[in-house]
């Protein structure tokens, strides 16, 4: 087959969502969310425009459904055109000296070992020429962010040694930085904000897809 394919981990909502909708164009979108209902929304929305979509409500955590997933894609297409990983934990904001274990226990979780497992299952997948989309969120080091900054920051280290380790060898690794958007995590963090002034997340997903090609 020889249409484009995407992999979206996040797909269910705020930039996942958005990346997923402004790739349907060109792309038949793999759509990877915990929420089922979200997923088949999205679904919607591609084949409304004309899109396609298959739906993969799993958890990026259980390691035998990523190697299902994966196993799938090869089966079906061969391989991968593009991997976008949006899917992240937010614990709940908390001083450093009151993190809750299992807090961090599900961010490192999600965040850290499930991005490195993941990137060992789709490396082969995207080959030489596929390109992985990584999003930074620099909180290390922020009052109450202890958990996610700690944990996002590990995720784009892994990502920044696939990027260099890969510059000559291929897949392109990009890591990109979202302005900020009325995502569900961020009312997690800023409860009660002005979502007016933030990015429409639609908006964002076609601005930082022009970077791919910059």
């Amino acid at each position: 087959m020889t249409e484009k394919t995407a992999l979206i981990t996040g797909a269910s909502r705020g930039l996942g969502a958005a990346l997923a909708l402004a790739l349907a164009p060109t792309h038949h979108i793999i759509a990877v969310g915990k929420t089922t209902g979200a997923l088949e929304e999205l679904d919607d929305r591609i084949k409304a425009a004309g899109g396609s979509a298959t739906l993969a409500p799993m958890d990026i955590t259980t390691d035998a459904a990523m190697q299902t997933l994966c196993r799938g894609i090869y089966d079906r297409w061969g391989r991968l055109d593009l991997w976008a990983h949006a899917a992240i934990h937010a614990a709940p904001l908390a001083p450093a000296q009151m993190i809750d274990a299992k807090d961090m226990a599900k961010s490192t979780a999600a965040n850290v070992t499930a991005t490195a497992t993941l990137i060992t299952y789709i490396a082969p997948l995207l080959g030489l020429t596929g390109e992985a989309i990584f999003f930074d969120d620099p909180r290390a080091g922020t009052p109450f962010f202890g958990s996610y900054g700690a944990t996002k920051a590990a995720q784009i280290a892994l990502a920044r040694s696939w990027q260099v380790e890969t510059v000559k060898t291929g897949p392109k690794v990009h890591i990109l930085t979202p302005e900020p958007m009325p995502t569900a995590t961020r009312a997690r963090f800023f409860p009660g904000e002005d979502r007016g002034q933030l990015a429409d997340p639609n908006a964002e997903a076609k601005r930082l897809l022009a970077q791919l090609s910059s």
